[in-house]
């Protein structure tokens, strides 16, 4: 998938409130296709972009587009915003998805890792089913400069699983 540049971006000075954060800014690209599975799905392979920015408020915007790695059919879309409770390592992702969920992630940032957890979903009436739970989400920036990221989740006819797993480089 042909990379997009962050169409948010503006430069600005980085907010101290989440200047911890500051490691996930910039644009990623998927290494290598990450691999996705569940128990009601084929599994599958996809390719993702990755778009962290700041204007200078005490908020991360972001988006990330996942294709699929052989067709490169858009599969997934999310948006967001990212929080940190003053004074602590508490950080909330706000995000919206393309498949009408929202959702409110909760955790604690410990060095380069964030580890998020739902707090909150909602979805359209007519959602299909089956309906995700819960959600769990680590990001991990690693010793070479990789970001890594497991998701794993819950519906109402699975427990939680890991569902998705990729690494990504920062573009120049």
């Amino acid at each position: 998938m042909a990379s997009l540049v962050c169409p948010f971006y503006q430069p600005a000075k980085l907010d101290k409130a989440v200047s911890s954060l500051d490691w996930l800014l910039g644009n990623w690209e998927s290494v290598e296709p990450g691999k996705g599975s569940y128990p009601s799905l084929k599994d599958f392979r996809y390719t993702e972009d990755l778009h962290f920015a700041q204007m200078g408020q005490p908020i991360i915007n972001f988006m990330f587009n996942a294709s699929d790695a052989e067709t490169k059919k858009i599969l997934h879309r999310e948006c967001g915003f990212i929080r940190m409770q003053t004074g602590t390592n508490r950080v909330a992702f706000i995000i919206a998805q393309n498949s009408g969920l929202v959702e409110v992630e909760e955790g604690e940032l410990v060095g380069k890792k964030l580890s998020l957890h739902t707090q909150a979903l909602a979805r359209p009436s007519f959602a299909k089913e089956p309906h995700v739970k819960e959600v769990s989400r680590v990001f991990q920036l690693q010793p070479d400069g990789k970001l890594e990221q497991t998701l794993s989740m819950s519906t109402d006819k699975q427990p939680m699983t890991q569902h998705l797993h990729i690494t990504y480089s920062r573009l120049a």
